[in-house]
């Protein structure tokens, strides 16, 4: 699905040079706090660990250095997360037009309106909320021993793919009125392809420049694979009216 989400770059390359311009104004900021949490870790990290001064110089470096890593990976999860919720939020009449032009080239019923800018600011919110929690699972996880400097990366990345396929799936079903149960009842046969989606992007968030290019064909991508669940789910049936044995029989 990202790689067919790429290909609407062939199909309406205007509409998705629009999806750079929010992708790439929340990406510098994004950069800017990284190095800036990158200069002043080393510091932090040596201020917080006063117990180590009393170690030998290579097991103080030791501890140090995997504090340093595990914290950068928990930032760097965070960042992930922060860049598509501000990016969904600031760019949302740029990604509504990509999302639109994706719902028409698949065809079918497409909704009147998009789920609007308020809406993307709540669920941007909620979802760098999600993130923080997520940032301090894997800062804990990390701490574990012998494995946590592996497990720790392993789970941000698989953390912050499964929040970004549920944030860049959301439109088009908040743009139907679906509740969030029901967006997890049509989602239930999809979660292996929603993580796989979230994992690829994220992955393609994580070499240079990448987040940017990658954001418009994200939206598209996601959008095909709403509307692949979408029209797998069952459709709903009517209530039926239970009646009394008398007239049953």
């Amino acid at each position: 699905m990202l790689l067919r989400g790429f290909g609407v770059w062939r199909r309406n390359p205007g509409v998705m040079l629009l999806g750079l311009v929010p992708a790439f104004i929340v990406f510098v900021l994004i950069v800017g706090a990284l190095v800036a949490l990158g200069f002043s870790l080393a510091p932090f990290i040596e201020w917080a660990t006063p117990f180590a001064d009393s170690w030998t110089e290579s097991w103080a470096a030791a501890l140090r250095l995997t504090l340093g890593a595990i914290t950068l990976g928990a930032a760097g999860l965070l960042a992930a997360v922060t860049f598509t919720a501000l990016t969904l939020a600031i760019g949302d009449p740029f990604y509504e037009r990509i999302w639109r032009a994706v719902e028409l080239d698949l065809g079918g019923e497409i909704p009147d309106r998009g789920a609007g800018v308020w809406q993307a600011v709540r669920d941007s919110s909620a979802l760098i909320a999600l993130g923080v929690v997520s940032s301090l699972v894997v800062l804990a996880v990390g701490f574990i021993p012998v494995v946590g400097a592996v497990a720790a990366p392993v789970l941000g990345v698989v953390l912050s793919g499964r929040l970004l396929a549920r944030e860049l799936t959301s439109r088009a079903f908040e743009a139907r009125g679906l509740t969030p149960a029901e967006r997890r009842a049509v989602l239930r046969p999809h979660r292996a392809r929603m993580l796989g989606f979230g994992v690829a992007t994220q992955l393609l968030f994580l070499i240079p420049l990448g987040a940017v290019f990658t954001m418009p064909a994200a939206v598209a991508g996601s959008t095909m694979l709403a509307r692949a669940a979408l029209d797998g789910a069952p459709a709903p049936q009517p209530a039926q009216a239970v009646l009394p044995p008398s007239l049953a029989s």
